[in-house]
């Protein structure tokens, strides 16, 4: 069987309109990750780019960053770091609040999750405005991380997240 490319991960993408509020066209991840092939190879093509040995910890942003961070740490074999919203992390927190389109949001990571020096690799499965994730990397800056990239599943080219990421190299499987 040929390798997953891009492409046929793409076509899985289901579309679903007005969602999760009328004029969204939400990009569902879930026959991505239905499917053992293309998310196994969806993993292949997030980590094409990580060196063996490059990593010390892959950051996942919740929710759906879980699924991919998770999946990545145990191929790697290094650890797991998630970034929850604000009052889900049981323990000693650092918080970083960052504005939506209508208010704002707060993400948190443990105080200790991090080490300064180590080289951290976020992965998500959707770039937007770039909010959260610019937010995440305020966090890990704070912890000493170095972040050696943020790779997306999903880019979506015409929010322009990509612009408050400049600082850090940014890969995306596939954008719209």
């Amino acid at each position: 069987m040929p390798p997953v490319t891009a492409a046929d991960i793409e076509a899985a993408i289901r579309n679903v309109p007005d969602f999760p509020k009328p004029g969204i066209q939400f990009k569902d991840i879930t026959p991505v990750l239905a499917d053992g092939r293309l998310f196994s190879g969806a993993m292949d093509l997030l980590l094409a780019d990580v060196v063996p040995g490059s990593i010390d910890k892959i950051i996942g942003i919740d929710a759906r960053g879980f699924i991919f961070g998770a999946a990545a740490a145990v191929k790697l074999g290094v650890g797991f770091v998630p970034v929850r919203k604000k009052g889900k992390l049981p323990w000693a927190t650092h918080e970083q609040s960052y504005d939506l389109e209508y208010g704002s949001n707060t993400v948190a990571i443990h105080v200790d999750a991090v080490h300064p020096g180590e080289r951290v690799l976020l992965l998500d499965d959707l770039l937007a405005t770039g909010g959260t994730a610019a937010a995440t990397v305020k966090l890990l800056e704070k912890l000493g991380a170095r972040i050696v990239g943020l790779n997306f599943l999903i880019e979506l080219k015409f929010l322009d997240g990509r612009a408050l990421l400049s600082n850090h190299p940014v890969r995306s499987l596939v954008a719209y």
